[in-house]
């Protein structure tokens, strides 16, 4: 988070919004986490892409993502693929977390009680 609060304070808008499990995240940084349907299980989240523009109101409770319609309904969500995110920013000290921790909307918890294998 703070790497995005100077952000901030040079003015730039920014904001965080994951599906992932993280904390320290209030403060000054607008975030939406725990965020549901999940990008693993196809969530929206899941056709994100690096440049992709998102709006983010918070008062409204609103998430979009600002791709045109026939560009979003080509990007697959079937299966998306998370290989490449394992190594960084601490990832790989978090891995047995990562294959056991359940769904948001589930309460995000460690202890599986839906019985999917988690990715």
């Amino acid at each position: 988070m703070p790497p995005l609060g100077a952000l901030q304070d040079k003015g730039y808008k920014v904001a965080i919004i994951t599906d992932g499990r993280m904390s320290g995240a209030s403060g000054k940084v607008p975030s939406a986490i725990h965020f549901s349907p999940e990008a693993l299980d196809g969530g929206m989240l899941a056709k994100v892409q690096t440049g992709d523009r998102i709006r983010f109101d918070a008062k409204k409770g609103e998430i979009i993502l600002l791709v045109e319609d026939t560009e979003l309904k080509a990007r697959s969500i079937d299966s998306p693929d998370l290989s490449a995110n394992t190594h960084g920013f601490g990832r790989e000290l978090f891995v047995s977390v990562r294959q056991s921790v359940g769904m948001a909307e589930e309460g995000a918890s460690l202890f599986d009680i839906s019985g999917k294998e988690r990715a």
